[in-house]
């Protein structure tokens, strides 16, 4: 049983989990140095109880996303299984979805677009993707209308997004399971974006005020989420 806590250190403890490239015992520490005593078996529970709810909460409130949508896939070794983890994001860097499968055929790449399609609830202008031919023969089926640009040199940014996940994967010491993975991504990758704006696009000025509106949106969202 997690013990009663206050909602603002729950949320503090699984912020700083998702935000950053923390261990359960790193944010343990982290909360010792604050005065606050809980075990990092505590920390893993409320980041798996909580986690996801915030995530989700985090996706029905933002923006909707771009209509242009990148997409990759990368390998995983699990148990010395090889998985991909296949990942979308728009335009702007939002990651707009992820999924853990064993395979990278035209089966596995139709199951990732209609999970996208589900969870966007509209259809993209266009999607670019690498090479592979799964990408395409899904497309003809899944999204018969919509432009397909396939070039390894377009793709950069939804290659570029997997280096966070590649970061996680070394602290910690390899993913145990394709469960784990799709629940911690599926969570990681909401909750890190939400605080993570474009800086370079911003002015420090404006960096600063969006940075405080995202955090006021994380405190509306987990006290609402806890104290129901």
């Amino acid at each position: 049983m997690i013990p009663p806590y206050p909602t603002e250190i729950i949320s503090h403890a699984v912020w700083l989990y998702f935000r950053f490239s923390l261990s359960f015992r790193d944010v343990e520490e982290l909360l010792a140095q604050r005065g606050i005593i809980v075990t990092y078996e505590t920390v893993c529970q409320w980041c798996l109880k909580f986690g996801q709810t915030y995530a989700n909460e985090l996706r029905h409130r933002r923006l909707r996303c771009g209509d242009k949508w990148y997409m990759d896939e990368v390998f995983l070794t699990i148990r010395g299984q090889r998985h991909y983890l296949w990942r979308a994001v728009d335009q702007e860097g939002n990651v707009l979805d992820i999924l853990v499968q064993s395979r990278r055929n035209k089966k596995a790449a139709k199951r990732f677009f209609r999970k996208l399609l589900k969870g966007l609830q509209y259809v993209p202008r266009v999607i670019i993707t690498d090479k592979l031919k799964s990408y395409a023969a899904a497309k003809r089926e899944i999204l018969p209308g919509v432009q397909h640009r396939q070039h390894k040199g377009l793709n950069n940014r939804a290659e570029n997004s997997h280096q966070p996940t590649r970061l996680r994967e070394k602290k910690m010491r390899r993913f145990k399971s394709a469960k784990q993975v799709q629940r911690f991504l599926s969570a990681f990758g909401l909750i890190s974006g939400h605080f993570q704006p474009r800086r370079h696009r911003l002015r420090a000025q404006e960096y600063r005020a969006t940075l405080q509106d995202r955090f006021q949106t994380w405190n509306e969202v987990t006290r609402v989420k806890l104290v129901a």
